[in-house]
C-alpha cells in the first residue's frame, strides 16, 4: 500500500518549513547537519541508528546518569517515557515506571503532587478525578485517603476501567528506580524541599531530574544548597534570556518548547550554543511542543518528527508517548514498520463514490482535514495522525487490498477512543458474508491510537481484493480509525 497523498504532502511541507526557517538545511535532511554548524547527535556507521552506544556503569541507572551528563558529538540519544509506559499500565503507576525502563527508556517522566499531610505522591492533575476512582483535589486529601483509591487504565478518563493499582508515593517510586534509571520530576518544583527529603532518604539524589522555568536566581539558590541535584531548565521565546543568565554554570539539559520552527529557541545557531554545554530535550507527545514534530508524525515519516529533531534541532533527549516505537526507530530508522508480508490500508484511502465506495451519514467533512474534496467522509488530523473520525452507525468504507501471496491473514485495526464501549465494526471480503461484530476497546484517549486485534482471519489468494468495513447501525459508535493491517498467519 503506497503512502497516501495527504501524508506525503504533510512530509514535504514539514521539510520545506524546516528549510525556510533555517532549522535544518536540505542536505541535513539526508546527510546530517551542514558543515560549520557544529556537531549534531551522531549517526552510527550502520545505515540507520542514531547517537552513540552510551557509556558504561555498574547499573542501568548509573549508565543513564552518565549518559545524561554527556553532550559530546557521540552522545547517546535518550528516551523519556511520558508519565511512564502508560500503554502497559496506568499513567504514573509503579508498573508504568517499571515498564518504561523494561521497554528501553532511560528516563521515566513522573508528576509529583503533595497530599494534605505533605507527602509527595504521583499524580498529574491537581485532582484525582481523571485517573482514579475518587474525586477531589490531591491537596485536600490525606495520604491515607489517597491510599484507598485505585488508578484507572492508561490515561484514565470517565469511562476507563479501574485497576487494582494504588497511587504510588514518591518514596516508593524512587526505591523502584534506584538501579533502573532516572525520573523527570515534573510539576514538583513548588514542592522541591519535600521531594529533596525523599531523594536523600532513598539515596536517589542522582536519579531525579529537577525541572522548572523559575527565575535563574531562584534556581541558583536551590542548587547551591542541594549538592548533586540534577537540574533541567524549560525555555521558550518568553524566557530566552535565562540561558545567558546561567553563565558558565549551565543546566544539564534544556527542555526546548516551540510552536513554530521560526521561534528564536528553534533556530539552529541558538541550539548549537545550547548543545555545546547541555542536552537538548524535545517533547513529541502532541502538536505545539515541538511545532508539529510529534510521535504520530514520526510513525508515518521519522523526518517529520524524531529524525527531524535529531538532525535539525540538536535534540538528544526525546520525551514520547510511544516508547517502543521510538526505541525501534533508534535501532532501525523506521517509524512504524510493517511486519514481513503484511499489508496496511490507511483509513483515508477508501474507494471513491458515495453509495459505491463508501457511505457517510453526515453532510460534509466534520473532521476538518482538507483532503478528498467533494466526499463527505470525516477525515481529521490528530497530532500528525490522519484518520477517519466521527464514526456513526450505518456507515461503511471499502478498500482495495493487494495481497502479496496466498495465505491466511489476520486483520488488525489501529484505533482510538476514550469510551466504553467505543463501538464495533464488521469486515467482509470480495462481497462475501460479514464477520461477527468486532468491539473497539477503549484506548483512554481520542488521540492515542492502539493497534487492536479483530479476531478475524481470512484465507486470501495473491492479488487484489475488496475489503469492506461496516459499522452496525444498532451499536453506539464514537471512535477513530487510523489504518487496517492484514498480517500473515503461519501454519
Amino acid at each position: 500500500m503506497t503512502r497516501s497523498i495527504a501524508r506525503h504532502a504533510i512530509a514535504v511541507a514539514t521539510a520545506l518549513a524546516l528549510t525556510v526557517t533555517g532549522a535544518v538545511t536540505g542536505a541535513a535532511l539526508v546527510a546530517g547537519p551542514s558543515a560549520g554548524a557544529g556537531p549534531a547527535a551522531s549517526v552510527s556507521s550502520s545505515p540507520y541508528g542514531f547517537g552513540g552506544p552510551g557509556l558504561k556503569g555498574r547499573t542501568a541507572a548509573e549508565r543513564a546518569y552518565r549518559d545524561l551528563l554527556d553532550h559530546g558529538p557521540d552522545a547517546k540519544i535518550l528516551t523519556a517515557a511520558h508519565r511512564g509506559q502508560w500503554r502497559d499500565a496506568p499513567e504514573n503507576s509503579l508498573p508504568a515506571v517499571r515498564a518504561a525502563f523494561a521497554d528501553g527508556a532511560e528516563i521515566a517522566e513522573i508528576d509529583v503532587r503533595l497530599t494534605k499531610d505533605g507527602v509527595p505522591v504521583l499524580m498529574h492533575d491537581a485532582t484525582v478525578d481523571r485517573t482514579t476512582n475518587g474525586t477531589g483535589a490531591v491537596a485536600d486529601l490525606t495520604l491515607a485517603e489517597i491510599g484507598r483509591l485505585r488508578l484507572k487504565e492508561g490515561l484514565g478518563g470517565a469511562q476507563a476501567a479501574v485497576t487494582d493499582e494504588p497511587v504510588p508515593t514518591l518514596r516508593e517510586t524512587m526505591a523502584l528506580v534506584k538501579d533502573r534509571g532516572l525520573v523527570n520530576l515534573d510539576k514538583g518544583w513548588a514542592f522541591r524541599e519535600e521531594i529533596w527529603d525523599v531523594l536523600v532518604a532513598t539515596g536517589t539524589v542522582r536519579n531525579g531530574i529537577w525541572k522548572s522555568d523559575a527565575p535563574v536566581a531562584e534556581v541558583r539558590d536551590f542548587l547551591s544548597t542541594h549538592r548533586d541535584a540534577v537540574y533541567m531548565h524549560m525555555i521558550t521565546d518568553a524566557n530566552l534570556a535565562h540561558v545567558a543568565a546561567f553563565g558558565d554554570d549551565q543546566p544539564v539539559a534544556y527542555e526546548v518548547n516551540f510552536d513554530s520552527s521560526a521561534d528564536a529557541v528553534a533556530r539552529r545557531p541558538f541550539l548549537d550554543g545550547l548543545a555545546a554545554r547541555s542536552r537538548v530535550w524535545s517533547n513529541t507527545m502532541w502538536n505545539g511542543l515541538s511545532e508539529r514534530m510529534t510521535d504520530e508524525a514520526s510513525l508515518t515519516d521519522p523526518l517529520r518528527g524524531w529524525e527531524g529533531l535529531v538532525r535539525g534541532f540538536r535534540t538528544t533527549v526525546l520525551q514520547t508517548d510511544d516508547v517502543e516505537k521510538l526505541e525501534s526507530w533508534l535501532r532501525t530508522g523506521e517509524g512504524d514498520p510493517l511486519p514481513r508480508g503484511a499489508v496496511r490500508v490507511q483509513a483515508e484511502d477508501f474507494l471513491p463514490g458515495e453509495g459505491s465506495g463508501y457511505h457517510d451519514s453526515d453532510a460534509g467533512n466534520k473532521g476538518g482535514l482538507a483532503m478528498r474534496p467533494g466526499e463527505d467522509v470525516d477525515i481529521s488530523d490528530a497530532d500528525g495522525n490522519v484518520r477517519i473520525s466521527w464514526m456513526r452507525g450505518g456507515e461503511w468504507l471499502t478498500y482495495d487490498v493487494i495481497v502479496p501471496r496466498d495465505g491466511s491473514y489476520a486483520v488488525q485495526a489501529r484505533v482510538s477512543s476514550p469510551y466504553s464501549p467505543a463501538g464495533s465494526y464488521t469486515l467482509s471480503f470480495d462481497g462475501g458474508p460479514a464477520s461477527e461484530p468486532v468491539g473497539v476497546r477503549n484506548t483512554t484517549s481520542h488521540n492515542k491510537e492502539v493497534l487492536q486485534h479483530s479476531g478475524v482471519t481470512r484465507r486470501l489468494s495473491a492479488g487484489r481484493h475488496t475489503l469492506r468495513l461496516a459499522l452496525p447501525e444498532d451499536a453506539y459508535q464514537n471512535w477513530n480509525l487510523d489504518y487496517l493491517q492484514l498480517t500473515p498467519v503461519r501454519g
